[in-house]
């Protein structure tokens, strides 16, 4: 008996459901993305928590509007074109950058805060080969 034939028989008459990692089955990597949180699924955040988040932005743009009350158009636009400067310069994507210029440049510089002391969290450590981090920064991966 030719057990080959069989098994490509039942192999085109059966479907065999996908349990890929794309499907209803997918994995959460609970080591990249931290644990998932039911709680804010199902209720909405507290509405101060956006402002909160927003706050920075929400400052600077009430500094540039008085300032462009006060001084005019240029003076937000150079201080704009500053920070996106100061943004660019960076150390490498492996190595930890603090900003501090652009600390001095909102004021920041004589404020502790909770990043100083216990780092930013959004900046966590990162444990790579330098040479596929810079790659993958430049897109070439």
């Amino acid at each position: 008996m030719n057990t080959r034939g069989l098994g490509s028989q039942l192999k085109d008459c059966i479907s065999v459901p996908d349990f890929s990692a794309s499907g209803a089955f997918e994995s959460h990597g609970v080591i990249h993305k931290g644990f998932t949180h039911v709680k804010s699924e199902l209720f909405p955040v507290h509405p101060l928590e956006l402002s909160e988040k927003n706050f920075s932005l929400t400052q600077d743009k009430m500094n540039f509007s008085t300032l462009r009350s006060i001084q005019g158009l240029h003076a937000p636009l150079k201080l704009q074109m500053e920070f996106r400067a100061v943004k660019q310069v960076q150390r490498l994507p492996f190595l930890h950058s603090s900003n501090l210029s652009l600390d001095i440049l909102k004021g920041n510089d004589d404020c502790i805060g909770f990043e100083d002391i216990l780092g930013d969290p959004a900046e966590s450590e990162i444990m790579a080969d330098p040479h596929l981090m810079v790659e993958h920064k430049l897109g070439l991966l």
